[in-house]
């Protein structure tokens, strides 16, 4: 059996990974690619946490939290397609009519 540890290890370098593209990333299609790796860092730290506790209460919340990226996926990216629609880019430093 896999080590406790070594889940957590991956969950957190994708993390990491995840806020550091988060931080320095503009486009916007790595962005949403940066979040889902936040969420998948996360569903492996629920995941690894059930399979070593006796309940499945992980399991069931990873789902949801799978699914909820589905969505925000589906709405994220049909934002993007209506401003690359509108503006020709998806570049968010140069779209800024979501600002006052």
């Amino acid at each position: 059996m896999i080590p406790l540890e070594l889940y957590l290890l991956l969950s957190s370098i994708l993390f990491t990974i995840g806020l550091y593209g988060l931080v320095t990333q503009r486009s916007g299609i790595k962005l949403m690619m940066c979040v889902e790796l936040l969420l998948n860092s996360a569903n492996i730290n629920l995941v690894a946490f059930s399979a070593y506790l006796p309940n499945v209460n992980g399991q069931v919340f990873a789902l949801f939290s799978i699914a909820l990226a589905a969505a925000e996926a589906g709405v994220g990216f049909a934002i993007l397609i209506t401003l690359y629609r509108l503006y020709g880019t998806i570049d968010l430093d140069n779209i800024n009519v979501m600002r006052w």
